[in-house]
């Protein structure tokens, strides 16, 4: 499959780039920094921290950006934007910060790059596969979620999940005197053959490409204490989340590290992660043993004591021996982003839908939090719906040990807070709006406090009188260059009060 964009016919697919980039950043800015002003007409209309009144189209994908100026309303193209949102934090904050206003040009550019790769490559014929590579757009409410670290389209384009991109992985020998491993790693011997002496060790081909010419990595292959062997004779499927890779043939997910920044983080398997990753795995494992959702346990990781981050693998539950017979897995967030087939699209009882998506995504994540202190990161892209053969959800899968956290660790009210803002907030306010755009009159808000209602848990029950819920401000972590993992949340008006 060859993934190397044609030249641009240039207009539309500019037009389309700037829309989908525009669309989260816009999100952020009108979330996070502006104060809201009554409608005019179509639009919504917002104060700036600097005076500037900005209005757009639309609701969960803001469009068609105009600032006010003394002549009328004047449109905004995507570089103005970048500059606009930039004079408008740097006002705010009091901080200046030249790298992000550049990431959110390189993920503009990015998409650009995946819309002309998606015309020409063909679609896996895989509903759970075609699921995971649907996510043009990505995360709804981050100022650059396409960005590739600003390398060249050429050197990530051949691995990237939205370009339907699939590929065979880098086969390592590692000296087995040098070899970390914890857990369940006996799927990495299968992969292949190691030479006596060696043991097997996969690697990514974008990682090994970055890491792989200098350092530690290329002493080693110097020494002979890393060897390469090759690659699989099969080839994997990038998932949504770009470093982990699905092997249909073998049912097998594999994390490996990746060193660009997406999103908030450089995506490295740090140490101290890795560390801890049996304690919180465990945890998790436990938490939904007994319970209707199913956990996909992140069973050990393999690595090389000279280059601990850089060359790990983390190996990770397959999905078939989770689901019944029948059902199919599809990721949460391609529901949100939309996909051909996706079951939200083909409901005709958008309500009884909805109910059922409920039932199986709300209790498990309640009881986990309530029974085990266990906080589950059941965002968007952690969560997968098995849906029977009807696109009726039946159960939800959860995943990524390396995204939860566990009381006491965290307070019951910090562990609590982030539950709310990746379970309500990133995930049940963006399915129920989405299914509000697609089907015209549906509320979703009565069921998910009949959902909340059911249970026991104190904290479940208050959340319908809430005022506000909180949401995570990814554009102002960024522009301030907060740690990656750090969360800071600022009040949003709660969709579950009322009657």
């Amino acid at each position: 499959m060859d993934l190397q964009p044609p030249p641009a016919d240039s207009a539309d697919v500019a037009h389309r780039a700037d829309a989908y980039a525009a669309a989260p950043l816009l999100n952020c800015l009108l979330r996070e920094v502006a104060e809201p002003l009554p409608r005019s007409g179509g639009h919504r209309v917002h104060r700036l921290p600097g005076g500037r009144l900005l209005r757009v189209r639309g609701e969960r994908r803001p469009a068609e950006p105009e600032v006010r100026t003394e002549d009328g309303w004047r449109r905004v193209g995507h570089p103005e934007l970048v500059k606009l949102v930039a004079e408008e934090l740097t006002r705010h904050t009091g901080l200046s910060n030249h790298e992000l206003p550049a990431e959110m040009t390189d993920s503009r550019d990015a998409v650009a790059a995946l819309l002309t790769a998606r015309e020409r490559a063909t679609a896996p014929a895989d509903p759970y596969l075609r699921s995971e590579q649907s996510l043009v757009t990505g995360h709804p409410h981050h100022p650059a979620p396409k960005a590739r670290g600003g390398g060249p389209v050429a050197a990530w384009l051949k691995y990237a999940p939205e370009a339907h991109a699939r590929f065979p992985l880098v086969l390592l020998g590692v000296r087995a005197d040098t070899v970390v491993e914890e857990g369940d790693t006996s799927a990495l011997d299968a992969l292949g053959e190691a030479p006596p002496g060696y043991r097997l060790l996969p690697a990514h081909p974008w990682q090994l490409d970055l890491v792989g010419s200098a350092g530690a990595c290329a002493e080693a292959f110097g020494d002979g204490r890393l060897i390469r062997l090759g690659t699989t004779g099969f080839e994997t499927w990038p998932t949504a989340a770009i470093r982990t890779v699905y092997a249909p043939e073998r049912d097998l997910f594999l994390k490996f590290s990746l060193d660009v920044r997406i999103t908030n983080d450089i995506r490295r398997l740090w140490r101290h992660d890795l560390l801890k990753l049996r304690r919180t795995d465990e945890a998790a494992a436990s938490a939904l043993a007994a319970g209707p959702a199913g956990w996909l346990s992140d069973r050990g990781y393999r690595t090389a004591d000279f280059a601990f981050e850089e060359l790990a693998v983390l190996v990770r539950d397959g999905l078939y021996d989770r689901i019944a017979p029948g059902t199919t897995p599809l990721l949460a967030a391609a529901l949100v982003e939309g996909f051909e087939g996706s079951p939200l699209d083909g409901t005709e009882d958008p309500g009884a839908w909805w109910e059922a998506y409920l039932g199986a995504v709300v209790p498990p994540a309640l009881a986990a939090f309530a029974d085990h202190g266990v906080v589950l990161e059941a965002h968007l892209q952690n969560t997968l719906v098995a849906v029977d053969a009807d696109g009726t959800p039946v159960r939800a899968l959860f995943r990524d040990a390396e995204g939860v956290k566990l009381l006491p660790d965290v307070s019951r009210a910090a562990g609590w807070e982030r539950l709310v803002y990746c379970l309500v907030v990133n995930h049940l306010c963006e399915v129920a709006a989405a299914g509000g755009e697609r089907h015209p009159g549906f509320d979703p808000w009565p069921a998910a406090r009949r959902e909340l209602a059911r249970h026991d848990l104190p904290e479940a029950r208050a959340l319908p009188a809430a005022p506000t819920l909180p949401g995570k401000t990814n554009l102002l972590l960024r522009w301030t260059g907060a740690d990656g993992a750090d969360a800071r949340y600022l009040p949003l008006p709660n969709p579950l009060a009322g009657a």
